[in-house]
């Protein structure tokens, strides 16, 4: 639980190993699973932590949670190729010194075997691990909405992070998925799969308004999904959180843009400063990743298009 440091180069031999090997980096999925893996089981679990220690004094909690429903099931995969990319912005530029990680899926709890899966925060490599135990299920109900609130749910009130309990810093929530939340935390679902026992449902917008205030959450609507520039989903999430919700032309750009968003959110960079670095880096994910975060640019003028930014909720940042 966030202690160990993360190493290329270690990633970089396992990746060697699976492919001289002819493994698989989503082991555990492609090898026929067809329930959680305990170790992303939320059923029972007091808390996921991101914790300060001798190694990371100053930890900054980052979870990021995808849909992997219908033609969102690439996404994990993406991700895990782009590891380095994302820790290697986040580090060695400087956008955060103590970076803790953590993965989850999102499925669709009134219909799947896997809703929701959710690993631990990570400083070292087992964050590729984690990412290797996820459940590609596919799935979906097909309607249009996922569970997307009940993976708020458990990160409103099954996450301890030491960046807000001691330093009254937000942690950063990306969601990336294509489709709508229920209006409602169901408690029936939460029952059956966290083991929580609650007196009612919950609207989904204060379960936002509660997970606000802990993280900056953004949803990402990558290209190439089912419902990408849906106006229905991507209304249903600017009210729910205002200009936090990215829309991505490039998904091979995710890591990338997650990065550039905490090194904005923590002001190490300015957007063009995020840029050149992506330049430095090689990277070709520049444009796609500049049109998604003009908006969250300080340094930008931004148009408020007629968003509900109110409230009190901690997703107002301008």
């Amino acid at each position: 639980m966030g202690s160990g440091i993360w190493s290329t180069d270690v990633y970089a031999a396992a990746a060697s190993y699976r492919k001289a090997s002819g493994a698989s980096a989503f082991s555990y999925s492609d090898s026929g699973a067809r329930t959680v893996h305990d170790d992303l089981d939320p059923r029972g679990v007091a808390a996921r932590e991101s914790r300060d220690s001798d190694e990371h004094p100053d930890s900054l909690a980052v979870a990021v949670l995808f849909d992997v429903t219908g033609s969102m099931g690439g996404v994990p995969r993406t991700l895990q190729t782009k590891l380095p990319d994302l820790l290697g912005l986040l580090l060695r530029k400087g956008y955060a010194t103590d970076p803790q990680i953590l993965f989850g899926a999102i499925g669709d709890a009134t219909c799947d075997r896997a809703p929701l899966q959710i690993g631990q925060y990570e400083s070292d490599n087992r964050m590729d691990e984690h990412l290797g135990k996820i459940l590609l299920e596919g799935g979906g109900g097909g309607q249009k909405t996922e569970s997307y609130e009940l993976a708020m749910y458990f990160m409103a009130r099954h996450t301890s992070i030491d960046c807000f309990e001691k330093r009254g810093r937000r942690g950063y929530l990306f969601i990336i998925g294509d489709e709508l939340p229920y209006p409602r935390v169901k408690r029936r679902e939460v029952r059956e799969v966290i083991g929580d026992r609650l007196d009612q449902d919950i609207p989904t917008e204060e379960i936002v308004a509660e997970l606000t205030r802990m993280y900056d959450v953004y949803y990402i609507l990558p290209a190439g999904a089912s419902h990408a520039g849906d106006g229905q989903v991507l209304a249903a999430w600017r009210r729910l959180l205002g200009q936090n919700v990215l829309e991505l032309d490039d998904l091979n750009a995710v890591c990338e843009t997650i990065a550039l968003t905490v090194g904005l959110g923590e002001d190490a960079i300015d957007l063009r400063e995020g840029l050149d670095d992506l330049d430095e880096l090689g990277s070709d994910a520049g444009a796609a990743v500049g049109k998604a975060l003009a908006r969250l640019d300080r340094g930008a003028l931004v148009v408020a298009d007629g968003l509900d930014l109110g409230g009190d909720s901690g997703v107002i940042r301008l």
